[in-house]
């Protein structure tokens, strides 16, 4: 009924305990009771709750230098300039910086783009990092255990070496949460500098081979996976 637009969540436990709500005839007594929105009738006082506006899923390989904004007063590129005939608004779940290259996932759907992004659901974002300079096996360690930052213990996160030598290290490393550039802080409160970024996965979404600039449709089973990830389901 939140996502209707018809009450809020508090307020719709009050309108099941008064008994205004039924569903398919029958009046709903029980909080947390199953019914689909857009396929079971659900009604409020005897009116029908509207249905769903089509819910759109979609991941996009980010550019360097777009903006994660649906618009920019210096005028930069916006991500919404890569997306061609949707017919419906989308707008990304979480940021990715200016700089950093990689997997944003898009959506119309408030309530999954809001558990993606909570800290309360741990929901981890993979990257891929080059490092100027050879990484110590030290800085590793520090990244695996968390660092202390400006804002705040960043947390432990998973960290696998990939490559290193004299010049560049190459590093991948999951966190579970998404404040501004934090593995560009990490890295740096580790003792080095991150050079190139890119996000690889987000939950259990993986980038793949997706072109950057390109995006597409989340299929039926990676949007199921998701919300089974954030508890909607």
């Amino acid at each position: 009924m939140s996502s209707a637009g018809v009450t809020s969540r508090r307020n719709a436990d009050q309108l099941i305990a008064s008994g205004s709500v039924t569903v398919n005839g029958k009046l709903v007594k029980e909080f947390g009771t199953a019914a689909t929105w857009g396929v079971d009738d659900i009604r409020v006082d005897g009116q029908q709750i509207p249905s769903p506006s089509e819910r759109l899923y979609l991941i996009l390989n980010k550019p360097f230098g777009y903006i994660c904004s649906l618009r920019d007063p210096q005028g930069r590129p916006l991500i919404t300039d890569l997306l061609k005939n949707l017919g419906r608004r989308v707008y990304p779940v979480g940021r990715l910086d200016f700089d950093t290259m990689g997997l944003l996932l898009l959506t119309n759907d408030g309530e999954w783009a809001h558990r993606l992004t909570h800290p309360r659901y741990q929901v981890p974002r993979t990257y891929k990092v080059t490092v100027a300079g050879r990484i110590t096996d030290p800085a590793i360690a520090d990244l695996r255990k968390g660092v202390l930052l400006s804002d705040g213990p960043s947390g432990p996160a998973k960290t696998a070496l990939v490559a290193r030598n004299e010049n560049k290290s190459i590093i991948r490393i999951t966190i579970t949460q998404g404040r501004s550039r934090q593995v560009r802080r990490m890295i740096e409160a580790a003792g080095f500098r991150a050079v190139h970024l890119i996000r690889i996965a987000f939950g259990n979404i993986e980038l793949g081979k997706l072109k950057v600039g390109a995006y597409r449709h989340l299929d039926t089973e990676e949007v199921i996976s998701t919300k089974k990830l954030v508890g909607m389901i």
